[in-house]
């Protein structure tokens, strides 16, 4: 006879561990750590490395109270469970002094530092706009931060896989240096994936580079390669047709009306990478650049394109009209494109599939 005294447990201490774990995935930091001192088994589970794979880490300009618990929190639970990190995401948002870059700094230099003696597994880095030509990056600040993502870039170049540096705004040497970084222990570099979208200061005419050639020469296996106009040129599309052809499928292409795209690009240095590269799709987003002209250049016929968006343009603008952009346009690329609707102040696009 059953003792009418004894409590009842709960459904949920009979929760196969799979299921727990899958709740504690969609749960925050702080209802982990709640969860876990209810009872040993669910301690347990908020120690399992499949819930620390990924994280986001926020650091806000103007932080308030509850955006600084929160950071602190993120950081931590980075260290303790940073063993298990195959995926880290690091935001910079609007950064408004020169104190706050510095702690910005401090703190990545430690946390990197924490990372590559703890962490063997990660595969994916992101850090969005960090905007190192500002004037709140003082040059000692910036040359430290610098040297410390070149550091843990070198041991973590074994397993990294995708690299986002979107926005970096790096001088052509910085930003050969750090890639470089991805390749000092084999003389090559098996990333798929790197964006480097805004990864170079404003005004450099990088297609012009024989260092950047020679960098970009070391990776061997890119799948989706993301960058601006402002790098493209005959001996880089060579340098893609040499060393990543086999694996190559999507190049994405960001032109901006204040990087120089003046460089001449050869229809056949397109033609030949394209005849290596069969399944690769190209991909061009245009900011403030209508003049028809100046895409008739660029969007040569030779290119497999995808997609083309027409983004910040401004029709009060005299010298503005879309329909020479579009009467180039569509010739070239009828069969692969269609039109989206236009609106003034939202993006054109132009984008694959099927109908005109």
């Amino acid at each position: 006879m059953e003792d009418e005294n004894e409590p009842e447990q709960s459904s949920w201490a009979h929760l196969p561990d799979v299921c727990l774990r899958r709740v504690f995935h969609w749960s925050d930091d702080r209802d982990r750590s709640h969860a876990a001192l209810v009872c040993r088994k669910w301690n347990w589970a908020m120690h399992s490395g499949s819930l620390w794979r990924s994280r986001t880490i926020t650091f806000y300009g103007r932080p308030s109270r509850e955006d600084m618990l929160e950071l602190q929190s993120a950081l931590w639970y980075v260290r303790k469970f940073g063993q298990y990190l195959e995926h880290l995401e690091i935001k910079l948002r609007n950064p408004y002094s020169k104190a706050f870059t510095r702690k910005f700094q401090v703190t990545m230099r430690g946390l990197f530092s924490h990372l590559s003696r703890h962490n063997h597994r990660l595969m994916s880095l992101s850090i969005e706009y960090l905007g190192l030509d500002r004037l709140m990056w003082k040059n000692v600040v910036r040359a430290q931060f610098l040297k410390n993502l070149s550091t843990f870039l070198k041991r973590m170049s074994k397993r990294l896989d995708y690299l986002n540096l979107k926005g970096a705004r790096v001088t052509l040497e910085e930003g050969c240096e750090l890639l470089n970084s991805l390749s000092c222990l084999t003389n090559e570099s098996s990333l798929s994936e790197i964006n480097m979208e805004d990864f170079f200061g404003l005004h450099l005419a990088v297609y012009s580079s024989a260092l950047f050639h020679q960098t970009m020469s070391k990776f061997h296996s890119l799948v989706v390669l993301t960058l601006n106009y402002n790098c493209i040129s005959d001996e880089l599309l060579d340098v893609l047709r040499e060393h990543s052809a086999h694996s190559l499928r999507t190049l994405n292409i960001k032109c901006h009306s204040q990087d120089p795209h003046e460089q001449v690009v050869w229809g056949m240095s397109w033609a030949n990478l394209a005849k290596r590269a069969p399944r690769l799709s190209v991909n061009f987003f245009f900011e403030r650049i209508m003049k028809h002209d100046h895409l008739a250049r660029i969007l040569l016929v030779e290119i497999p394109v995808s997609s083309i968006s027409l983004r910040s343009y401004n029709f009060s603008d005299p010298d503005v009209t879309m329909r020479p952009t579009i009467t180039n346009i569509l010739p070239a690329y009828w069969h692969v494109l269609q039109v989206g609707e236009p609106e003034v102040t939202s993006p054109c696009s132009v984008t694959k599939p099927s109908r005109v």
